[in-house]
């Protein structure tokens, strides 16, 4: 929304969803033409060996750099939570983003990840959704008592902004599930394209409304001081917003093995024929996470790993490859639905890579990593472009310790 500019983000997002549920809908439909049952035979039957290269560096890309971006987030968001644990330093080693985002990966991520049967984590998924829930709780009940309080940027209501594109990289980034589509296709009970579409519609709408509600409620807030982790904008001493911190970050940890699950997939594909003996699912396991990890711990700022991962590899997967696909295999006529549709697709997802790609190396977010923002001290609001009665508010609010956070 800060990228894009409120109503033109919100216009953006139902349409990168609906481009969600008809590309996954139309990646099946390409397996059924092409007989195919994952999206890389999928793409070597359309495309031959390129494309079926092409694909599969994609494919391990964008799960290998959302690792990455959940390592990031486990480490920011439960360093915080635990320096507010009384007593504690919050200088101390064991605390800090690096020693989490290690002990972390040890205890949770990599057992999680050495499944060797996707379907194991459906339960997994599930507490991972109900701790989203809690979170979208915490952050509407904040946009009411803290909002109020934080001064409004003068371009806050804008219609566009001209980073519109990268706000496009971001939302394809937070919808995406392409690359383990087939994955999870090939685990339902007796699958159709019938099954999977009712499927995709009631998952995207379901999405659509949680993002809809984080978007509205997250910038509402904080406007043009939103950073791309909503929770950096908290203050620190936001009891709530700990608790909120912690189910965040069990959250990323939890939908951590999905990523392992695809990027363990591709290299089997590619290097060992698609079957892994016990050693080699161990040894490729912990080598992925190993490097994911320690790039992780080089990288601290989470917007810029979004944006790049958006147009570079969620675009590709989302826009341009399922359209490509379905536009070669089918032989229904051009006036088709599909193929109209799949025809708009195509330039319009070369178009967003390509300057959103530009964009967001010439024009990056900024990034206040591990910061407290201007608002949690009351010194700091002569810097700021806000009214006086603002200020006071503010002010008042941090004076009091943020009385409203207790």
């Amino acid at each position: 929304m800060k990228q894009a500019g409120f109503p033109l983000g919100m216009l953006l997002l139902f349409w990168v969803s609906y481009v969600t549920d008809f590309s996954l809908v139309l990646l099946i439909k390409g397996g059924a033409l092409s007989g195919t049952d994952t999206y890389q035979s999928l793409v070597n039957k359309t495309f031959g060996f390129p494309g079926y290269l092409l694909l599969s560096v994609l494919q391990f890309l964008y799960p290998f750099i959302a690792m990455i971006s959940y390592n990031i987030i486990a480490g920011d968001t439960l360093s915080k939570v635990f320096q507010r644990i009384p007593g504690v330093d919050p200088e101390n080693l064991f605390i800090g983003r690096h020693f989490i985002i290690g002990l972390s990966t040890v205890t949770f991520t990599l057992p999680l990840s050495l499944y060797r049967d996707i379907a194991k984590l459906g339960k997994i998924s599930l507490i991972s959704t109900g701790l989203t829930t809690l979170i979208l709780g915490i952050v509407m009940a904040r946009a009411v008592s803290l909002g109020p309080h934080i001064p409004k940027t003068e371009d806050a209501w804008v219609f566009a902004k001209p980073n519109a594109i990268q706000a496009v990289g971001v939302m394809s980034f937070a919808f995406i599930c392409h690359h383990n589509c087939f994955l999870v296709y090939s685990s339902l009970e007796e699958p159709t394209v019938a099954k999977w579409s009712r499927l995709i519609r009631m998952s995207i709408v379901i999405s659509v409304l949680i993002c809809i509600v984080f978007a509205t409620c997250g910038y509402l807030t904080f406007t043009g001081f939103t950073q791309g982790d909503l929770f950096e904008n908290y203050c620190r001493n936001d009891d709530l917003v700990t608790f909120g911190r912690f189910c965040y970050g069990v959250t990323v940890i939890l939908t951590y093995p999905m990523e392992c699950f695809v990027t363990r997939e591709v290299i089997a594909n590619v290097f060992f024929g698609g079957n892994l003996s016990l050693v080699f699912h161990i040894v490729v396991t912990v080598m992925v996470i190993t490097v994911a990890t320690l790039v992780s711990l080089l990288i601290d700022c989470l917007g810029i790993v979004l944006e790049l991962n958006g147009v570079l590899c969620a675009t590709p997967l989302i826009f341009i490859i399922p359209s490509a696909c379905y536009l070669k295999l089918s032989e229904e006529p051009k006036t088709h639905s599909d193929k109209i549709m799949s025809c708009v697709m195509l330039p319009i997802g070369a178009v967003v890579m390509v300057f959103g790609f530009v964009m967001a190396v010439t024009n990056p977010q900024d990034c206040t990593h591990g910061q407290e923002m201007f608002y949690c001290f009351p010194d700091n609001f002569s810097h700021t472009n806000t009214s006086d009665s603002h200020v006071q508010q503010t002010t008042q609010l941090s004076i009091l310790n943020i009385s409203i956070f207790q």
